[in-house]
């Protein structure tokens, strides 16, 4: 009987999961194994694919090839992202957590910008940012410093992305996420490090952070996963990877060769690198997590 009920109950547990089991398979599984058949290949769309086993491999990871700048952007543009938006997401929850009057406005005015498209903010970036009729060097002059060439600069390029990446939608995401974690730290905790003499810096470091180390976690995961996969929506309407190829990222790659270039084989070698790439780090990530989060 025991069994039998055992039995059951996990015909019942994957009865509820088969939706996601089904959804998986044919819209993330099925995809992924299609886009390895396809590395196999070379097919620009128009006759049969042709089977060239790993030659597509080969030529990514020769000498000559431009995948290793590229694989360079893609780090550093994720660094960048996570870096910012993880940092800004928790430094807007803590401010919403102050006792102050129209908080909620501020939370409301915080988040817009999250939502809007990123092709509005990129479109809105390129006027702002521009040399001659952007408002950020027309500010400069005031004060005596000739502006730059934002976009055409390869170091200061990166500047304009990391300010867009404050106004994505993962940063205000997050920000509601880390809200909500903070507002449910025991204040007791808060109580009895002030009782030993905290002061607000040391209560952050040794009471906030441990408290909402899980939910920190989750965030630069999901922070990290959105950079590698996301890359696209916010380079190609900024930047359309340049000055030159500086921020040509794996995305913008793939998005060149399948459609562009029309070579659907080295696309879906580099879209199964990308897949191997984000696995990993979400592996390290979570084994290092392991280490540093405290669940108690």
């Amino acid at each position: 009987m025991r069994k039998k009920q055992a039995m059951g109950d996990q015909l019942t547990a994957f009865g509820f999961l088969s939706p996601w089991i089904i959804g998986f398979l044919l819209f993330t599984g099925g995809p992924i194994i299609a886009s390895f058949v396809l590395s196999l290949t070379k097919w620009n769309l128009l006759g049969n694919p042709t089977f060239v086993g790993f030659a597509n491999y080969q030529e990514l990871f020769s000498p000559s090839s431009t995948f290793y700048n590229t694989l360079k952007a893609t780090f550093i543009f994720t660094v960048l992202n996570v870096g910012i938006t993880v940092f800004w997401s928790l430094f807007l929850a803590i401010l919403l957590n102050f006792k102050l009057r129209f908080m909620k406005v501020f939370q409301f005015f915080f988040f817009v910008p999250a939502v809007m498209p990123s092709v509005v903010m990129a479109s809105c970036f390129i006027l702002m940012f521009n040399n001659e009729l952007g408002i950020v060097n027309y500010l400069l002059s005031y004060i005596g410093v000739d502006g730059p060439n934002w976009l055409g600069n390869t170091n200061l390029v990166w500047v304009v992305v990391g300010m867009m990446s404050v106004f994505t939608f993962s940063t205000g995401q997050m920000m509601l996420i880390f809200n909500s974690s903070l507002k449910e730290v025991p204040l007791e905790r808060y109580e009895a490090a002030s009782l030993d003499g905290a002061n607000a810096w040391q209560r952050f470091i040794h009471v906030t952070l441990p408290s909402i180390s899980p939910i920190l976690l989750f965030n630069t995961i999901v922070a990290t996963v959105n950079s590698f996969n996301g890359a696209f929506t916010i380079i190609y309407p900024l930047t359309g990877g340049g000055p030159g190829d500086v921020t040509k990222v794996l995305s913008l790659e793939i998005y060149e060769k399948a459609f562009k270039q029309f070579d659907m084989g080295m696309a879906s070698t580099l879209a199964f690198i990308l897949f191997i790439i984000v696995g990993l780090i979400s592996i390290f990530q979570f084994k290092f997590g392991d280490k540093k989060v405290n669940y108690g």
